[in-house]
Order: C-alpha cells, then sequence, then structure tokens
C-alpha cells in the first residue's frame, strides 16, 4: 500500500492532472502561499485548504480536464456568497501537469519531507507505538526505536521507521539537529541512560521521558549523583503529555505527547526560518 504522501504513486497513476495553487493570500485564510493540491478525475492529492474553497477549486480543476472551461485563474472571496466566513480573498492558479511540472513537485515534495523534523521513540510498548500512531499523521519523520525484535515486528504504523539497535544511545549521538527525543523504554535504568545522552545534545527540540514523579526525582538524583550534570534536567520534559489530564490510557498519553512535541518541532523551525511564512499577495478581483 502506498503512503499516502507518495506524489510518484499518485502521479504515476493519474497523468492527467491539474496543479492548483494558492497564487495570492490577504486577510483570514486557510492557507498561504505555500499551498498546493493535485486534482485528477477522481482523486486528489495534498490540501488547499478545504471547505468550499476547496470545494470549488476541485470543481474547476476538473472543468479544466474536461476542457469546458479554459480560464487558469480564480480570485475568490471568502465571505457568506460561498459559504465559508473567513473574510478573506484567495487567488488560485490552474495549471496542467506536464512532464516539467511533474519533476518540479517531486523535487518540491523530496525536499519539504527531507527537511521534516526527525522524531524518535524509544520504546516499542504500547504507548510508544499509540504515539508512533499518532505522529503518523503529522509532518515529522517518526523513527520507533527498541532493543527488542519481537516488539518492533508487532508494529503496524504506515509512514514511519523502525530501527533495531542494541545500543539506543548511538541513535541519539547520530540523530540531526532539532530531533525529537521520547523516551518510554521497558527499563527505567535503560530510560536514564537516552535521555541523559539526548539532553547532553545542545540541539534537542525536545526531550520527554514517561514517568510518574517518583522516576523524575530518581533520575534528578542519578543525573547529580552518577553523571555529575544536574544541569541538563531543567531541559526534560516528564512526564510527558503533561499533568493536566488524569489519564493513563496510552493512546490519551500518546496524543497529549504529540501535541508537546509537534509544538516544540514547529516553534523550532519558525525560529529558524524553515517553515514557509506568510506571503500576503494582492488579489486582484
Amino acid at each position: 500500500m502506498a503512503s499516502r504522501e507518495d506524489i510518484r504513486h499518485f502521479l504515476s497513476g493519474n497523468a492527467a492532472c491539474i496543479l492548483v495553487e494558492v497564487s495570492g493570500a490577504a486577510g483570514s485564510t486557510p492557507r498561504d502561499t505555500d499551498a498546493w493540491m493535485l486534482v485528477a478525475v477522481d482523486r486528489i492529492f495534498a490540501t488547499i485548504g478545504g471547505g468550499q474553497l476547496e470545494y470549488m477549486a476541485i470543481d474547476h480543476a476538473r472543468q479544466l480536464l474536461k476542457g469546458t472551461v479554459s480560464d487558469n485563474r480564480l480570485a475568490i472571496p471568502l465571505g457568506p456568497e460561498i459559504g465559508q466566513c473567513c473574510g478573506g480573498r484567495v487567488a488560485l492558479a490552474f495549471k496542467a501537469v506536464d512532464p516539467e511540472t511533474r519533476a518540479a513537485l517531486i523535487e518540491r515534495s523530496d525536499t519539504e519531507i527531507a527537511r521534516r523534523p526527525h522524531v524518535y521513540i524509544f520504546g516499542a510498548g504500547h504507548v510508544g507505538d499509540a504515539l508512533a500512531m499518532a505522529l503518523s499523521l503529522v509532518p515529522v519523520r517518526t523513527v520507533l526505536v527498541d532493543t527488542r525484535e519481537e516488539e518492533l515486528s508487532a508494529v503496524d504504523v504506515p509512514d514511519i521507521e523502525t530501527c533495531l539497535t542494541a545500543m539506543p544511545e548511538a541513535v541519539v549521538r547520530d540523530a540531526p539537529p532539532g530531533s525529537a527525543f521520547v523516551i518510554l523504554t521497558h527499563d527505567h535504568a535503560l530510560d536514564f541512560l537516552i535521555a541523559a545522552e539526548a539532553l547532553a545534545r545542545q540541539d534537542a527540540c525536545y526531550v520527554g521521558m514517561i514517568g510518574s514523579k517518583t522516576k523524575r526525582a530518581t533520575f534528578r538524583s542519578w543525573l547529580t549523583r552518577d553523571i555529575e550534570r544536574p544541569d541538563l534536567f531543567d531541559r526534560l520534559v516528564c512526564p510527558i503529555g503533561g499533568t493536566a489530564v488524569k489519564d493513563k490510557r496510552p493512546a490519551v498519553i500518546a496524543a497529549l505527547a504529540a501535541a508537546e512535541i509537534m509544538t516544540a518541532a514547529l516553534s523550532r523551525d519558525q525560529t529558524d526560518g524553515r517553515t514557509p511564512q506568510k506571503m500576503q499577495k494582492p488579489v486582484k478581483a
């Protein structure tokens, strides 16, 4: 089964399709000028924001495919007349996908995916599996790491990678800058080792460890006594998912932790200037 983000698979199965791009955005709009989508006769790839705006774009693109319209640009006010209340205006550009456009789209998609933050989940147990599932839906590269082959072989989560290793701390050392590390193995001593390695990196966007107040206090004492780096503790998120919701079900912990991780990862990207910034362009009627 192809990944939902596999643009090559989509293009190979839909030779005739239209590229729809947000070419201008003014005021409050669902997406900005970095948004685009592909429209084929009976399938779409990606999104320009949903709602009535996207329905109109899909319909116009399919009319272009049929040859019943010829206008390659639309300017759409997002008001009551189309059933949306954003209040802004959007300009859309439509283009038939030719070989040159196809190559450019593949390169664009590959570049975007390659730049995504890495999230390393250490521990393929119930919470690790649930967290991998939650993160499979968002734009990060998720790697599920474990020392147990039987646990990794049981994982059935789309769009994530697995890593079997006897030395998970080495995975931390080899991770790219800006990575997130989430530690929830079957062994507290292993958790501490991985967490210390991750905290020692100054470029991690997030280091979180599953645990209780007791585990948190024990780890702090271990850092002070054995590692002699009590300063590292301040950068640790423990427990992951926060303490506001008192629910220990794996899926709930995973949902809360995924929100923390994405907030940290995307905030870092915006600070580094890696996330496309909103470009306000005048939209002509």
